[in-house]
This record gives C-alpha cells, sequence and structure tokens, in this order.
C-alpha cells in the first residue's frame, strides 16, 4: 500500500533548505499537531507553487493574520517521506481554502521493448483527490488563504 497522507487541517504548511547555496536541499513540509510529513523537492517546485497561490490569492480578499517566521522554520531532524513528482492545486470556496496535492516522483521504467513508460496512471475518476488513483505516496493539504500567503512568502524568502 502506498504512503498517503491528508491534512485537512494543518498547523504550517512551508518550505525551506538545507546546505550551502548551490548545494541545498529544498523541502515543503506540512505539520498538524506533532505529526509532519516532509517531502523533498527541487527549487522550482517550490517557487511554482508560490506563484500559483500567489495568482489565485490575486482575486480573493486578503487574509488576516500570518504564523511569526520562526514557526515557518522547517522541523528537524527532516524524515523525508518521498520526492516530489506531480503537483495539483485546488481553491474550495465551500470551505474558503486551498488543497495542494504533492504526489510522488514515479521515474521512467524501461520495458522489453527497450522503450521508456511512465509509472503514473492517468486516470481521473475522482473529484475529491486527482491523484487518488495514481500509483505511489501522495499528500494532500488543506490550507487557509492566511496559510496559503505565508507559504509564498517563506518561499520568496528561501
Amino acid at each position: 500500500m502506498d504512503f498517503f497522507a491528508d491534512f485537512d487541517f494543518v498547523d504550517v504548511i512551508t518550505s525551506g533548505a538545507i546546505g550551502e547555496p548551490g548545494q541545498r536541499t529544498f523541502y515543503i513540509q506540512a505539520r498538524a499537531g506533532a505529526r509532519i510529513v516532509t517531502i523533498r523537492s527541487e527549487k522550482q517546485q517550490v517557487a511554482a507553487i508560490a506563484k500559483y497561490l500567489r495568482r489565485a490569492l490575486a482575486h480573493l480578499p486578503i487574509p488576516e493574520g500570518q504564523p511569526p517566521r520562526s514557526v515557518m522554520q522547517l522541523t528537524e531532524p527532516i524524515q523525508e517521506a518521498f520526492v516530489l513528482g506531480a503537483v495539483a492545486l485546488e481553491f474550495n470556496r465551500e470551505n474558503d481554502d486551498f488543497v495542494l496535492h504533492l504526489k510522488e516522483f514515479a521515474p521512467l521504467t524501461q520495458n522489453d521493448d527497450d522503450e521508456f513508460e511512465d509509472d503514473d496512471n492517468d486516470d481521473d475518476d475522482n473529484d475529491d483527490d486527482p491523484m487518488e488513483n495514481i500509483p505511489g505516496a501522495r499528500v494532500r493539504v488543506s490550507m487557509t488563504r492566511a496559510q496559503a500567503m505565508a507559504f509564498c512568502d517563506n518561499a520568496d524568502r528561501i
């Protein structure tokens, strides 16, 4: 069975980097109470998520309040759940929150005919989770508009 973490109410969704510039490893981390899931990502993936969140936030009322910068730091020790591949983002108008879907990277595999295939299955029969039917580890994180803005601001800093 593939790893799945569902955060309906996240305390913090953040990103961070460990290492020296040019040699850094980037992470996205979701925390709810004592529960922490950390996903290794590329710098460009963090920037892209922040870009799309900002674009969506521009069409919504300005969120009030944000967590202090100290809360946005990665919680260590880092225990990587998986390497990030696909990302999906949706806005739930009913709950007035964003839902971020993070899916494990699935490398191409070679079949017997020396052709490469993507290990991901593109079937999408579930409207609640666009990645539910795709094999591999995944994380679903619901965040408020204020948490989304804090994620963007933190991504800009790192």
